[in-house]
């Protein structure tokens, strides 16, 4: 594929394009759809084989043409026009991958009924469209922030249908992309990445097109204000002005989602003119935590909601996919132990120590950023983390970290890998395979973390025996 020219290549993946978005007329996260399918069912239902070739030949194409260019990308200008061209045919089909925009117009509809969608789950409403959303989510708190509540409670008062809302759900993902789109290349130049490059990685992946536009997740929103917060903070480090609306823009990326304010710490370090100490981060930094932090809570308020967002993280909980790291190791553990007929439920503590670990990661992390003077780096290996150790993993959550990670790393084959795997990961209908291949994912996903563990071990102490000599 590397000798293949990147005209063609940029036809390819609109090819693919195509091919998903046919493939989610047909079988797509349709409002009448299945609620509990599996992928025997998808296949023996109507159009099935076609839809799950559609869905694997069209994903494959976008995948390999992404990955061709990843290293080559003629310019920013094609690759934005690329990025466009990818992205039309999926705003007019069904949401592909996910029913989440279903959740947002039922959470909406609670919200603009005076019900808060952090006490009480869709059910209590009810909902006009309750039989779009599965059973798991109807009872369960809203995970997101209380902007994203406000968005959705006026989407549903402005369309007052089901088909309105999620066009204007998907035009607030439009708006996320772009907005992304306008702030990677200020960040990619900080930190002595091409700029051409940085869009490429972070918005022609497969993951755009099919989860943040078709499936219109509030994901793009979150990514698209926590760059620009970061973009400003890159341009105009030490400008007091200038730091306090990047703070206020990276609380408005927490307002729609809370794991936003992971980098917050992080942009504070990078708002430093001159050498790190504490004075210094306490007169530049603040003015970055400061407003970050006034946003979370003026839009709590304003929104007349509690913290309950809080709480509504701990749903995720309920699925058990091996996707997630930590979730693997305890279904691997139960497995290790049936055998001796031992029937233990680890998931509970597997669960936590992932949790009580990225603490420990996110705390050396800014450490670390201290000493070497790196901190978008260091943010984007943060938000790596959290959701790598994160007890729930879904595909459109690697863009977090995705986006920081074009604009700051300079070696790409990782994450690349991470994310083509990741967009292999749901059906067209939002079906999960990983709660469907328990044996053998999970037991994968362990060695993987076990091999990784070791070469991380290997490479600290390696850094640690070099410093002397050096």
């Amino acid at each position: 594929m590397s000798g293949v020219p990147h005209h063609l290549s940029r036809w390819i993946g609109l090819s693919g394009s195509v091919l998903l978005a046919v493939a989610a007329v047909l079988g797509g996260a349709l409002p009448h759809g299945a609620l509990r399918p599996t992928p025997v069912s998808i296949w023996q239902g109507p159009h099935g084989p076609l839809i799950i070739g559609l869905w694997l030949v069209g994903t494959a194409l976008l995948a390999w043409a992404w990955w061709a260019l990843r290293d080559a990308v003629p310019s920013t200008r094609w690759a934005l026009v690329t990025v466009a061209l990818w992205l039309l045919p999926m705003l007019v089909t069904p949401p592909l991958g996910s029913r989440d925009m279903y959740a947002y117009a039922c959470q909406g509809a609670s919200y603009a009924a005076g019900i808060s969608p952090y006490e009480q789950g869709v059910s209590a409403l009810p909902c006009p469209w309750l039989d779009t959303i599965s059973y798991i989510w109807r009872d369960t708190p809203a995970p997101y922030g209380p902007l994203f509540i406000v968005f959705s409670g006026a989407v549903v008062q402005l369309t007052g249908s089901l088909v309105g809302s999620v066009a204007l759900f998907r035009l607030l993902a439009v708006a996320g992309v772009a907005l992304t789109a306008w702030a990677l290349p200020v960040l990619a130049r900080r930190c002595g990445v091409p700029p051409r490059r940085a869009i490429w990685l972070a918005l022609a992946c497969p993951l755009v097109p099919v989860h943040l536009i078709s499936g219109g997740h509030n994901d793009a929103m979150m990514v698209g204000l926590l760059v620009a917060g970061l973009a400003v903070v890159a341009a105009r480090p030490g400008r007091p002005l200038p730091l306090l609306g990047a703070g206020l823009l990276l609380g408005l990326a927490a307002t729609v989602k809370v794991t936003a304010l992971v980098v917050v710490p992080f942009a504070a370090l990078a708002a430093i003119v001159g050498p790190y100490r504490i004075r210094t981060l306490i007169r530049d930094g603040a003015w970055v935590v400061g407003p970050a932090v006034a946003a979370v809570v003026a839009a709590t308020l304003a929104a007349g909601l509690d913290f309950g967002f809080v709480s509504g993280l701990e749903q995720g909980n309920l699925v058990v996919a091996w996707a997630s790291p930590s979730t693997a190791v305890g279904q691997t553990v139960g497995y290790l132990a049936a055998p001796f007929g031992v029937h233990v439920d680890a998931l509970p503590v597997t669960r936590a120590i992932g949790l009580l670990v990225l603490v420990g990661v996110l705390v050396w992390l800014w450490f670390r950023a201290w000493r070497r003077q790196d901190p978008f780096w260091h943010a984007a290996l943060a938000l790596t983390a959290t959701v790598a150790l994160s007890p729930l993993f879904h595909p459109w959550y690697w863009v977090w970290p995705l986006a920081l990670l074009a604009a700051t790393a300079h070696r790409t084959g990782w994450f690349s890998v991470v994310t083509v795997v990741s967009s292999f990961l749901v059906l067209p209908d939002g079906t999960g395979l990983p709660r469907f291949t328990k044996m053998p994912g999970a037991p994968l996903m362990t060695l993987f973390v076990i091999v990784l563990v070791v070469r991380l071990v290997r490479s600290a102490r390696a850094e640690r025996q070099a410093v002397p000599a050096d």
